[in-house]
Order: C-alpha cells, then structure tokens, then sequence
C-alpha cells in the first residue's frame, strides 16, 4: 500500500495519532463498585473504599453520580444522570475528576441545565474553558469596597433601598407577591450597561421557565443573559447543584473584570432539595429536618458574590437570591439564615400586593445595608430623608382611621406621603432610566407635586417621563439644573393639561 503521507495537524486523526505516540503499555490498578441500591435520585455503592467527597463516579449503563456521603463499607451519590438501564449489580467507577461546567461568552444567551447541557435549539456549547463548581470564595485581601450603583429600575429599589455592584440582597416575600418579577425587571434593566447576568431558576414549572425566557427574549435581555435550568421535574441532584452551576457561571465573568449580575430563583427549593437528599442519605436531621449545615451550604455560595480588587481586574458579581415566607413569617429558619448572611432584604408583603400597590415593596421592613456608600451623590442627597418621612406618614395614616381632627401641618404631610405613595408606585416590566429617579426626586422635594390630585400623580410622572427621555440629561448635572429643567417640563405639562 502506497504511504499516504503526514497526517496534517487539522486531521480528526491527528489526536489519535498523537495519544498513540505518548502510550506506554504498563499495570494499571482501578477500583470496581457495584451499586447496590437506586431510587429518589440516589445510589448506593459498595466497592469504592478510594472515593472522595464531590468525586464523579461513572456506571457501565452510562449513568452517573456525584459521591455525597461517605460510610463505612459504602458511599451514597446523587445521581447526575441516570438511564433506564440502571440497577442494583451495575459496576461503578471512580473517574478522579470533581464537577465542572464550560463557562464564557458562548453562554450568552443561552439556556442550560446544571451540568451544561444545552436546553435550547442553540446546538452544542464550546468546551474549551470549564470550572469547578464548588470552589472557595474570594479572599478578603483579594475583595474591595462596595462603591458602584447597581441601577434595578425600580424607584423604591433605586431611591430608599439602593443596590451596590457586589452585594447580596435578599428578595423576600410570600409566594405570589412579584418577587420574580422584580428580579427580571432587574435584569431587564441592565440592557446597555455592560453588566452580564445570570438567571438560575430552581424548581420552577416548565411553564414558569418558558414565560421567564420569553420575557427576556422580548425584552431584549436574552442576549447578556445565561439561564441555569433545573425545573420541578428534575432530579434533587440538578435542583442542589443548580444555584453553583449559575454562581460558577457568573465567577468566570467576574474574574475577567467584568460586571455580573445573578438571580437565585428561588433558594427555598434549592433548601428543601437539599433537605430531601440529606435525609435519604440518613444524615441526622436537625431544625425543620433540614441537615445542620444549611447556613453553611447558602453561605460559602452567597460568599463568593463580591467586588474585586483592581489588581484583581476589578469585576463584581451581585446576588439576588429569593426566598418565600410562608404567611410573611420571616423569623422561621431558612429565611432568617438568608437575612443574616445577605447584606439586606426587599421585602415584599401581601396586604400591599392585595391592595394594588405595585411593587409590593413593604419599606418599613427593607434595608440595604451597605448600598448607601454605592448610591450616587445627587439620588443620595435627594433621598436622604425620604425614607424617614416616608415612615413617619404611615404611622400618622393611622390616627386618620379613626376620625381624628389633625393640625394643618400634620394634614400636610400626610397629603405628601399620600402623593409620594403615588409617585413610588410602577408597573411590572416598566424599568426606569436614573435620570428619571433624579427628575421626580427633585421635582417631590420641590414641591411640585403638592397641588396635584392623586388621580393625575400617575398621568404626570408618565409626562415628565417622556420630557426626560427627549432631553438627554445626565444624572451628573448639578441640583439647580435639574431644578431649573424639572420647574420648566411640569411648567410645560400643566399647560398642555390646561389646554
């Protein structure tokens, strides 16, 4: 037979050519387990005495597991993957590899499942830079302070509880008060800023993921946005390893100096999966039955969400994880580990969704720690009492319930509360630029919404809106020319009502 040649280096055989050169025959020593028993997304091995923690074990159906307990003459894994061949008898593996998941920008856009499998029709994913899920979280020399706003679009968020690059605040509520929503419109928001986002949903009904993608999809966030997918009928291994994957994800960005958000939809699944693999595993069982280290498990994962310090490219990466309360109880176990590993909470209360005012945002139960020092000077300034204010009108509000005649200063300031209740309520998936947040900011404060009825409050921010839009004014400018542009578009709109 005639020599063909040289295989050329573009050849499919020129990685076989090469693996053929480098092998050496000698003894090779593996260890052999035999599954013993399967059900509920676990399998239980005998024969591995080598296994470690978080190590992939591999079966000869095809099936795959993560070792998650260690006894003494057995191991019990989660399963990954798992085929309709697999039973009691199959031979086990250890393959010496931990999981990882292919991060980078070929995941915009994109929809997957914990292990990085494609879910979508985008065809397959580029393999080239993978990571461990589960690694340690930034050191603190290696952290810099929280010094940037992270705009959601929402006023209440914006203005009285504001959001720094880096930080992890909470959404918490009781289901169906819009907890998701503000989460996607803080997503939707990030359109332009060079800020990529990461969307874990956890648990959630195929429907809720599909509205979920098509809204981006519409919005035109999709395209900076990466979905992490372990839907309700997924096994609890995907469910527990889901908010990792999505973290891991958005630690790659992060690392590179970029801006990342991400959402963690929700971490009550995520704590119950993790609850029902623990006790399947027989771990002893401690408050609500959840295993003793839950605050561990949600706090090594938020840990990792920080700003980099500029030597170490300055990225930042900011959580928002979702827990549901049951009742608005948020003094019951999960919740209250969550508030006091996040640097505040949005509280989202049912009266106030039942009631229709929209984001149910309850502000006397809402705090952000820490992103006061992001918020810029001008919204800080303009805000600064607010909240304060704010508060003080809900208490009077209730000394008008029971017909009580009130001085003429007090009737005054609970007819601004009334007007800035007005102003502070907004539509879902109607983000709002800052330099509209600064526009009505200086316009309450000035005054010029005291004479307003509260039925015209809506119809008169949606036309200072639109004059703000035309403008093209930056959130740099100083107060008196905010002051003067803000006096000269009501002055303009009052008119055109008038005529």
């Amino acid at each position: 037979m005639p020599d063909s040649g040289p295989i050329a280096a573009d050849s499919p055989l020129a990685a076989q050519a090469e693996w053929l050169t480098r092998y050496r025959f000698g003894l090779r020593l593996s260890e052999q387990g035999t599954v013993v028993s399967v059900g509920d997304g676990i399998a239980w091995i005998s024969g591995l005495p080598s296994a470690r923690m978080d190590e992939i074990v591999q079966m000869d159906d095809g099936s795959s597991a993560l070792v998650f307990h260690l006894a003494r003459n057995r191991i019990g894994a989660i399963l990954l993957r798992q085929t309709e061949q697999l039973t009691a008898g199959t031979a086990a593996f250890l393959t010496g590899k931990r999981l990882s998941i292919a991060v980078g920008d070929s995941l915009l856009g994109r929809v997957v499942d914990p292990l990085g499998t494609p879910l979508d029709d985008g065809g397959p994913l580029d393999p080239g830079v993978r990571r461990l899920l589960d690694v340690r979280s930034p050191p603190i020399i290696a952290r810099d302070f929280v010094a940037q706003p992270m705009y959601t679009g929402c006023k209440i968020v914006d203005t009285l509880i504001p959001i720094g690059k880096g930080q992890r605040q909470l959404i918490i509520g009781d289901n169906g008060t819009g907890k998701s929503a503000l989460a996607v419109d803080a997503v939707i928001n990030q359109r332009g800023k060079n800020v990529y986002c990461v969307y874990v949903l956890i648990g959630q009904k195929r429907s809720t993921v599909v509205n979920t993608i098509e809204t981006l999809r519409r919005s035109g966030a999709l395209a900076y946005t990466t979905l992490v997918v372990a839907e309700a009928t997924a096994m609890p291994g995907l469910k527990y390893l889901a908010p990792f994957a999505g973290c891991t994800v958005s630690d790659a960005w992060t690392w590179q100096g970029r801006d990342t958000l991400v959402v963690y939809d929700d971490l009550t699944t995520h704590a119950r999966s993790y609850r029902e693999l623990s006790l399947l595993l027989r771990r002893p069982p401690g408050r609500e039955a959840y295993p003793g280290d839950i605050f561990y498990l949600h706090a090594r994962l938020l840990e990792r969400s920080t700003r980099l310090a500029a030597k170490h490219g300055g990225g930042s990466m900011t959580a928002l994880p979702i827990i549901e309360t049951e009742q608005g109880e948020i003094a019951s176990y999960i919740p209250t580990n969550l508030i006091s590993i996040t640097d505040g909470q949005i509280y989202l209360d049912h009266d106030l969704f039942a009631r229709g005012f929209l984001p149910a945002i309850d502000v006397t139960r809402s705090v952000s720690r820490i992103g006061g020092n992001a918020q810029h000077p001008n919204i800080k300034k303009e805000a600064g009492r607010m909240k304060l204010d704010y508060l003080q009108f809900l208490e009077l509000e209730v000394f008008t319930r029971f017909g009580s005649r009130l001085e003429a200063s007090m009737e005054a300031r609970i007819r601004r509360g009334q007007v800035l209740r007005e102003i502070l309520k907004q539509d879902t998936l109607a983000s709002l630029a800052i330099e509209f947040q600064m526009a009505w900011l200086v316009a309450y404060n000035e005054g010029l919404f005291d004479n307003v009825e509260l039925g015209r409050v809506k119809q008169r921010m949606m036309l200072l809106q639109r004059q703000v839009e035309h403008a093209r004014v930056s959130i740099e400018e100083g107060r008196d020319q905010w002051k003067k542009l803000v006096h000269a578009w009501l002055s303009e709109v009052a008119t055109s009502e008038v005529s």
